[in-house]
């Protein structure tokens, strides 16, 4: 996504008000002046019933090209099994100028900006949550919710602002697989992060996760 995208308020390309990771950015950017180095976009239709939530970009993966999950290793498995199911037009994403394009599904991340160790503060979490809280709001937003790992998981519920709907975060807590139906008729699904640590580990298999995303799919057919 060009830094010269409008913000709004779902997505500002130009925000800085996280100083250690707008600091960070900079830094980065010295070393690696080709990298996009700053806030990246969601990925995808505003009206897609799917949305994918990450943590945040990978210094090498989205930091680098400005779209994520493109470009490093969590987006190999994410996007061939978004394939397999029919979410994507192709199995692979490596490049923002490959073709790829997602299909009744939008990805986007608990924070917009590279952390260092890719480790957000609660703060940098929080005060990037607004602009999740904004694309959730959209009356023609996603039906389902697939969060990677638990940040993403909680950055969502936060988002959802729980407690309009007389409900409260601890009843829907984290765990791969669980699935929580909401009163307005939206689901959370969550899913381990389709990181390198998670799929070397096995802590998340390739069957687990298409598991996961064949659940999601479902869920779409009938949102």
């Amino acid at each position: 996504m060009s830094r010269s995208t409008p913000a709004s308020p779902s997505f500002d390309p130009a925000c800085a008000d996280c100083p250690r990771l707008a600091g960070f950015l900079r830094d980065v950017q010295a070393r690696h002046p080709c990298y996009h180095c700053a806030p990246v976009a969601p990925f995808g239709s505003r009206s897609a019933r799917l949305l994918v939530v990450g943590l945040a970009p990978g210094m090498h993966g989205a930091n680098r090209t400005g779209r994520p999950f493109t470009g490093d290793y969590a987006g190999v498995l994410l996007y061939e099994t978004l394939h397999r199911h029919h979410f994507a037009s192709q199995p692979k994403g490596e490049d923002p100028a490959d073709g790829l394009q997602l299909l009744d599904c939008r990805i986007s991340n608990a924070v917009k900006c590279l952390p260092p160790d890719n480790k957000p503060s609660p703060l940098e979490i929080q005060t990037c949550n607004r602009y999740l809280a904004a694309e959730l709001a959209q009356p023609d937003g996603p039906r389902v919710l697939l969060t990677l790992g638990k940040i993403a998981h909680d950055a969502v519920l936060r988002a959802l602002d729980l407690r309009t709907l007389g409900l409260r975060a601890s009843a829907f807590p984290f765990g791969h697989g669980r699935e929580f139906a909401l009163p307005d008729g939206r689901v959370v699904l969550a899913s381990y992060h389709c990181s390198r640590y998670n799929t070397n580990t096995r802590r998340l298999t390739p069957e687990m996760f298409d598991a996961v995303v064949a659940r999601a799919r479902a869920l779409v057919e009938v949102a």
